[in-house]
């Protein structure tokens, strides 16, 4: 049984690797357009912030390694550019322009998410990136080194604009960001949005919401970013305004897509064509808490579904009950957690949200070092679900957010979850974990009458 595998990242070359495992006589063929497999895309910040520090130290595994001690057939430099599912075989070029068709019995399409690169003029210019997989690393650690750049300027307020910015920050560059909506982080609420923003102001970074941009130029050397009331220079620009699916390839195959372009699965990872999978950032899913398809990129699931596809590859009957949406990043010291829905998702997906902020200490407070946290939770008046929570704060933040991710995979009520026995110790929190003490908050507002 041949099982070929279009992108060379986490969940094809988890696909691949379980695979082998699973049946050391399957016939493994990857085919990656690039050279990178296997590499920690979400420590890219991390790693431009440090110049001493090579990109290829965010490889995982080697191509070399994979060949060698797993029999996987890599093939890097291999594009595919098309899926012939009548053949079923898929078509492309090498980088050296050279074809190639490589028949299959079942199919992974794994080919990730992409960069949203807006309709704004000068995104062409020297000068202007996208941040995605090491290559992109790569031309931004170079370009920092040759141009010895002071200012940078990034679109958009999301995890990797943030994270670029502590990250130029760290490096010495004056930075600003910029994005047309009002609003640091839309899902975040606002509650806890605002010791974000304060602390991002804290650390000299300019704050520029609201201001659609409406091209970039390129001035004597430098680069203007021009927005409406706004001018900003800067040495390089960094678009960071979100990803899209990578699902050209299903798309033209006449797979089913789904949720802002996904390609569109089942619980399985099986595709509207039977002998074709997909797993990753191109694929949909399920959400834990509404049920509903959704589409959010994230690196546990990628890994995740790429087992579950070779597991079904190899005979298995492996089914995935989905995802909450469970995300947390750093920027300088303020962590930011959320998992579940907000009070908008919430309303969207028809439930009846009722959602409460509270303030906490992330340690008990005669223990050196306790700073504040702030937890929202949002809970459905109808049945008392819990339907999500988002933590902010310097201290404690990121790992607590997953007691309510297992919650809402245990599909709790917020008065079950009030119960839960949740560690104390001076040193970790209070008495009253900051999560209990909002539970505890909202199942008194959830018992309440309802306002007319």
């Amino acid at each position: 049984m041949r099982f070929v595998i279009i992108g060379g990242d986490a969940a094809g070359m988890s696909a691949a690797s379980r695979a082998k495992r699973n049946d050391p006589g399957v016939e493994v063929i990857v085919l990656e357009q690039g050279q990178d497999v296997s590499y920690s895309a979400c420590n890219i910040p991390y790693n431009i912030a440090d110049p001493e520090r090579s990109i290829d130290d965010l490889v995982v595994r080697s191509a070399e390694t994979f060949r060698r001690k797993l029999g996987i057939d890599l093939r890097t430099g291999h594009r595919a550019e098309r899926i012939d599912r009548t053949a079923r075989t898929v078509v492309g070029r090498t980088s050296d322009g050279a074809p190639f068709a490589v028949p299959y019995d079942r199919l992974l399409i794994a080919t990730g998410a992409e960069p949203v690169r807006p309709p704004i003029a000068g995104l062409d210019l020297d000068g202007v990136f996208v941040v995605k997989n090491l290559e992109h690393g790569r031309w931004i650690k170079t370009y920092l080194r040759d141009r010895q750049a002071k200012r940078a300027v990034i679109l958009g307020m999301g995890y990797i604009a943030l994270e670029m910015a502590e990250a130029f920050a760290e490096r010495g560059l004056a930075v600003d960001l910029i994005k047309p909506r009002v609003g640091l982080l839309p899902w975040l609420d606002r509650a806890l949005a605002e010791p974000v923003r304060e602390h991002l102001l804290a650390h000299g970074v300019g704050v520029h919401d609201g201001h659609r941009v409406e091209r970039i130029e390129a001035v004597d050397g430098r680069l203007a970013v021009l927005a409406e009331g706004l001018r900003l220079e800067a040495d390089l620009v960094v678009v960071a305004v979100g990803v899209t699916p990578n699902a050209r390839l299903a798309e033209e195959a006449g797979l089913e897509l789904s949720i802002g372009g996904s390609v569109a699965v089942d619980r399985g990872l099986r595709t509207s064509d039977p002998t074709i999978f997909a797993a990753g950032d191109c694929a949909d899913s399920y959400h834990l808490v509404t049920d509903r398809k959704t589409w959010i990129p994230l690196a546990l699931r990628a890994n995740r579904a790429g087992w579950a596809v070779a597991d079904n590859v190899c005979g298995g009957q492996v089914t995935l009950p989905g995802v909450a949406g469970t995300a947390a990043f750093k920027v300088f010291a303020m962590q930011v957690a959320r998992t579940g829905l907000s009070v908008p998702e919430a309303q969207d997906a028809g439930f009846d949200p009722v959602t409460v902020q509270i303030r906490s200490r992330s340690r008990a407070g005669i223990y050196p070092g306790a700073q504040p946290i702030h937890v929202a939770m949002v809970g459905d008046r109808a049945s008392g679900r819990l339907l999500g929570a988002q933590i902010t704060g310097t201290d404690q933040v990121a790992h607590r957010i997953n007691a309510a991710a297992v919650a809402l995979l245990a599909r709790m009520t917020v008065a079950e979850f009030s119960q839960s026995d949740l560690v104390y110790a001076p040193p970790f929190g209070p008495t009253w974990d900051p999560l209990l003490t909002a539970a505890n908050q909202l199942v008194k507002v959830l018992a309440s009458p309802q306002s007319p």
